[in-house]
């Protein structure tokens, strides 16, 4: 079973809504500032110019916000709690796993959109074309890890066994980001815009799991315990 579904229940309406406000107004701003062309461009742009230096390991780096990286893993995680809900008794066993899948599928529906209305032009680093704000791969690391994350940690038992998850979630991220930079293939801007607004797809779908619709699991019967 999950540890304790009910715990710390309780949602400040305050925290909460920052989470959701503040990384939305930041994604708006940084959307105009690339549309107007504005002074934080300005800056990305010098900034790219101080950080990319292609090589192999950021290559590597950059290649976990793939499709093939992120996708199977997130598959992992939602087979295994789709798996461990089931013989736990709870009702609606497949919503979270259902959830996490939908937003997944969401990114694209929102990435591509705004790929095709920013049309912001590519690194010098990149063959000439538009199409980089915001930054896809960030967008579909950070989403799928963090689903990932976010279903995993009722199944922990410890402390310690949820920040190690989620510091490996913060991890691969940071590292896909910091890979898509280094190697030239965004513009710092890219990577922040889609933090933002990842940030907040992630925090809807941590308040959706912690409504748990399905309700809190029957008691499992003593050979279903790990």
């Amino acid at each position: 079973m999950p540890i304790s579904a009910n715990r710390g229940r309780a949602v400040l309406p305050g925290p909460v809504a920052l989470l959701l406000a503040v990384p939305a107004a930041l994604f708006g701003l940084i959307t105009w500032q690339v549309a107007a062309h504005g002074p934080l461009v300005g800056l990305d742009e010098r900034l790219s110019r101080v950080l990319v230096n292609p090589d192999r390991c950021s290559e590597l780096l950059a290649d976990l916000g793939n499709v093939q990286a992120a996708i199977p893993l997130l598959a992992l995680a939602l087979g295994y709690v789709a798996v461990r809900r089931r013989r736990a008794g709870t009702d609606r066993w497949w919503l979270p796993v259902v959830a996490a899948a939908l937003l997944m599928v969401l990114v694209p529906a929102l990435i591509v959109p705004l790929k095709a209305l920013m049309a912001r032009p590519g690194t010098p680093a990149e063959p000439p074309g538009t199409g980089y704000y915001p930054s896809g791969h960030t967008a579909t690391a950070a989403v799928a890890y963090g689903s990932a994350t976010l279903l995993l940690l009722p199944w922990l038992r410890t402390p310690l066994a949820r920040r190690t998850l989620i510091t490996l979630c913060a991890a691969l991220v940071l590292a896909a980001s910091y890979g898509l930079v280094r190697r030239g293939y965004h513009w710092p801007l890219d990577v922040a815009g889609s933090w933002c607004l990842c940030t907040v797809l992630l925090t809807s779908l941590w308040l959706f799991l912690r409504r748990d619709s399905g309700g809190a699991p029957r008691a499992p019967d003593a050979r279903q315990l790990p």
